[in-house]
């Protein structure tokens, strides 16, 4: 019999992950899930303002994991008209885009890319805020292929459009710029960069109008809690990691507040906090693009 993530009470599942195994298993069941991939590629900035970004299109058409759709974070499941990148939209424009391509309100959903889970987790996250059951492939297609698993190449038909559905935030996600500003600097609050260490300290080149970090915040790079081969690392020391900079998790006890360069790396890092069992995070989803773009705004390097 297939493996099946022991489910909470209302039905879904718990944990936001689903390793390898689970997802063969599950996709050879009567009602498979609805798998995505969110692969998108963001260079390494190579001088300050360097910003270049390739749709992950044709590598899902080069090899995906079967069954799955291709959909573009940057373009489906961003405010195109917000002055930042990857500004969330509202959650009736997210739920129109899901039935679009087929989900409906109770699908479950398994998320997964080529590009070290940064994009499945920003899915991940915007479909945690209104409610879908969606959880992200551990390892991601790297492990796929390597468990030996079967792949597709080329295109392949969409999913039947579902009935359209009332699309509402469950939880808060967002911490706004303007709250941030207000936020004192004894604030028990911790604010976590998920940016790798040089670009807190503002020693890399940056792809925004400034270098730096938002003052009294502390650094756990997203990256970093993954391992060699793009799986998790244990919650112990997941634990550890967060611990290093100052945030006590373990007893989930605060709300923990993250941002990055653009909300993606922050949603890799919800992610991570969400597998320790962190029930309170929110992402300042316009992040250092939003934060830098102001010069009334300090920054902090070193």
């Amino acid at each position: 019999m297939a493996r099946r993530a022991r489910p909470c009470e209302s039905g879904r599942v718990t944990g936001p992950f689903i390793s390898v195994s689970e997802l063969s298993d599950a996709l050879a069941e009567p009602n498979p899930p609805i798998v995505f991939d969110a692969s998108l590629e963001l260079h390494a900035p190579a001088f300050d303002g360097d910003y270049r970004m390739n749709p992950g299109r044709d590598r899902w058409l080069a090899g995906h994991i079967p069954g799955s759709q291709h959909v573009d974070v940057a373009t489906q499941f961003s405010d195109t008209n917000a002055p930042t990148h990857y500004a969330h939209p509202e959650p009736q424009q997210i739920a129109d885009e899901l039935a679009r391509l087929g989900v409906s309100r109770d699908s479950q959903v398994v998320i997964y890319d080529t590009t070290g889970t940064m994009w499945a987790a920003r899915l991940w996250y915007l479909l945690r805020w209104i409610g879908v059951s969606a959880r992200v492939l551990d390892g991601g297609y790297k492990a796929w292929t390597a468990g030996g698993h079967t792949v597709e190449t080329g295109e392949r038909p969409p999913r039947p459009a579902s009935s359209p559905w009332k699309g509402e935030s469950v939880r808060r996600a967002w911490v706004s710029k303007e709250e941030l500003v207000e936020r004192a600097a004894d604030d028990e609050r911790p604010l976590v960069c998920s940016l790798p260490a040089g670009s807190f300290t503002g020693a890399d080149a940056t792809r925004y109008a400034r270098r730096g970090r938002i003052p009294n915040s502390v650094n756990v790079s997203s990256r970093d809690l993954f391992g060699s081969n793009g799986t998790l690392k244990s919650r112990v020391e997941l634990i550890l990691a967060y611990d290093a900079a100052g945030v006590d998790v373990a007893e989930n006890s605060s709300e923990v507040l993250l941002y990055c360069g653009g909300g993606i790396s922050a949603s890799a890092g919800a992610l991570t906090l969400a597998a320790i069992g962190q029930k309170a995070v929110r992402i300042y989803d316009g992040s250092l693009e939003e934060w830098s773009a102001d010069p009334a705004l300090p920054l902090v390097t070193g």
